[in-house]
């Protein structure tokens, strides 16, 4: 399953380099996405419980607009709650 997660961080770290244009709150929301991302990608402990209310914040706010990163957020928080985490 470590496997799978990374590579799914990977593409949202690709996704999140992708988006552009978005509001103040939006690209606050963005930077903390992609720094819990690093960390989860280097292994690095990090405030789970914030890290999947930020994912769900971000499937709800930008589902419309970039569908890929949001289901690769959906997967990715799938699978850290499936692990516990």
């Amino acid at each position: 399953m470590t496997d799978k997660l990374d590579v799914l961080l990977e593409q949202v770290h690709a996704e999140l380099q992708k988006v552009d244009k978005v509001d103040a709150d939006s690209l606050k929301l963005l930077q903390d996405l992609e720094q819990d991302v690093q960390s989860l990608l280097k292994k690095a402990e990090v405030e789970t419980p914030s890290i999947l209310e930020r994912m769900q914040e971000a499937v709800e706010q930008f589902e419309v607009e970039h569908p890929t990163l949001t289901t690769l957020l959906s997967e990715v928080s799938t699978i850290l709650s499936n692990a516990g985490i």
